[in-house]
């Protein structure tokens, strides 16, 4: 018996029907992946509903100033007198301490990124993955505890610094936090450069720096520009760690060592005390709008910037 004539005996007929369980494992995947893909979308929409929800009834409370809310750097939620919601010194913070964080993280990070992509050995690069995605792993939390009690104690003791928890300190954390997002992502895109281009290269005569500097860097820029806006958002949604470093002080930095208070701190550290349904509970869940908002205009920011770099 050949080959041939033993595979038609185990192979189906051409008008063979499959299995019905087949057909309905199959029908019962794809039907589990259309609701988990329609309930994250209505999940998300929820949790916007719920939010604005809670948010806009300040708004028509007709005593609140929506234009104090966004230029005003006074912030007295709970003041007897005279209450103010002025958040320009808590989005200022916010601003302040994601682009300071973004100075220390993108030069660390992409270098990072091209050191274990070009440079590393196969055994290096393995434990520098392992590292990286144990730092990734620490919760922020934790960095906060480090940044109160050991990166402050640097501070006052080498720069300095009155108060060791600031600005600077709250950026070398977010820093610390953002960087395994962009070494990951970066190197991905690095490694998915073809090749050729990098046989090409080599075979014109180019160095190993100007292969990374005039053609990897340029090939993966897109890949390497989403990493640095993951690193971004990183930032600027964290909580936790920046309200144990910063300080926590409502006024618009000076200088480095000056200490501050970001719009997702403000949140995490008064909402738990103000009323439900008060006034100070609405704005908080404004303020929430206001930093989507801000992360919106970042997102499309750089969706424009990445199809200009396409066009090009």
């Amino acid at each position: 018996m050949n080959t041939t004539h033993t595979a038609a005996l185990h192979s189906p007929a051409a008008g063979e029907r499959r299995p019905l369980w087949s057909l309905g494992s199959e029908k019962l995947i794809e039907a589990l992946i259309h609701v988990s893909g329609v309930s994250a979308i209505i999940f998300v929409i929820a949790i916007f509903f719920f939010v604005f929800r809670e948010a806009i009834p300040v708004l028509y409370s007709g005593k609140f100033d929506f234009l104090q809310f966004l230029f005003s750097t006074k912030w007295y939620p709970t003041s007897a007198v005279n209450v103010r919601y002025g958040t320009f010194a808590l989005t200022v913070g916010s601003f302040a301490v994601t682009a300071v964080a973004m100075l220390i993280a993108v030069p660390f990070g992409l270098g990072a990124a091209v050191f274990i992509s070009e440079f590393c050995s196969p055994k290096l690069r393995e434990t520098l993955k392992i590292v990286i995605e144990l730092l990734a792993a620490i919760p922020s939390v934790v960095w906060g505890f480090i940044g109160l009690t050991v990166l402050s104690r640097l501070l006052t003791t080498v720069a300095g610094a009155q108060v060791g928890v600031n600005l600077l300190n709250g950026s070398i954390i977010l820093a610390l936090m953002s960087v395994p997002i962009i070494v990951s992502i970066g190197e991905d895109a690095l490694k998915a450069v073809p090749d050729s281009f990098r046989e090409g290269a080599t075979a014109l005569g180019a160095t190993r720096w100007q292969l990374i500097w005039r053609v990897l860097l340029p090939a993966a820029k897109n890949g390497l520009l989403a990493a640095v806006l993951l690193g971004v958002g990183r930032a600027v949604g964290e909580t936790m760690a920046v309200l144990m470093a910063t300080g926590h002080a409502v006024h618009i930095p000076d200088g480095l060592l000056d200490s501050v208070r970001t719009l997702t701190a403000n949140i995490a550290a008064e909402l738990g005390e103000a009323p439900a349904g008060s006034d100070h509970y609405r704005v908080l869940f404004l303020t929430g709008i206001l930093l989507f908002a801000i992360t919106f205009a970042v997102n499309i920011t750089a969706d424009f910037v990445i199809r200009g770099i396409k066009r090009k």
